[in-house]
């Protein structure tokens, strides 16, 4: 991924406020779209699997590149605005969208989704409650996708986490789609780095 220039050129102010308000600022943008999106990152692997130290937020939007004004504009009433220049030329390019909730500091990064994976994903959504708020979370399965993609160190301790933490995941789809995403990835020893956690 391209770099990215903050609009200040400061380092990002720490956080000095809990994580609810721009939880739910970020969650109040996804419905505004429809709920065509999911939180998921460090709070949805928190939520599905072990509680962790995380200061950023991510989601995916189900959203064309040609509704990013309108997703800004939605952004910019729940007190969240971009963090870096030409925010919308960096979206069209790498389809995520940088921004900062800007009463408490907090990063979010919102992925605009178009995979087929991604569609099913938000379909099969699921509404889990954190504090006084409702998210919408991928289901556990679909969380250990993604983080198989990723599969930073964090991830995969992430999805160990999440493995423990829930009964009768399904496995076959889980694999299904770590072979589809290896193989893209030219990753073919993908899905047995991903047994061995589950």
């Amino acid at each position: 991924m391209g770099q990215a220039k903050r609009k200040d050129d400061q380092p990002a102010p720490k956080s000095t406020t809990p994580l609810l308000a721009p939880l739910q600022a970020l969650q109040n943008i996804l419905s505004e779209f429809d709920n065509q999106g999911v939180i998921i990152g460090g709070i949805a692997a928190s939520l599905l699997g072990t509680p962790r130290y995380t200061v950023d937020l991510d989601a995916v939007l189900l959203l064309s590149t040609a509704d990013i004004p309108k997703l800004l504009e939605v952004a910019s009433v729940q007190g969240i605005e971009p963090r870096i220049l030409d925010a919308e030329v960096f979206a069209r390019k790498y389809r995520v969208l940088l921004l900062r909730h800007i009463a408490s500091g907090t990063d979010i990064d919102i992925s605009l989704g178009n995979l087929p994976f991604e569609t099913e994903m938000v379909e099969r959504s699921k509404v889990v409650e954190f504090g006084s708020i409702k998210l919408s979370l991928p289901t556990p399965e679909d969380l250990i996708i993604l983080k198989s993609v990723a599969h930073r160190p964090k991830d995969l301790a992430d999805i160990q986490a999440i493995a423990t933490a829930q009964m009768n995941l399904d496995k076959a789809r889980i694999r299904y789609w770590v072979e589809q995403f290896g193989e893209a990835l030219d990753l073919p020893d993908l899905w047995v780095k991903i047994e061995g956690l589950l």
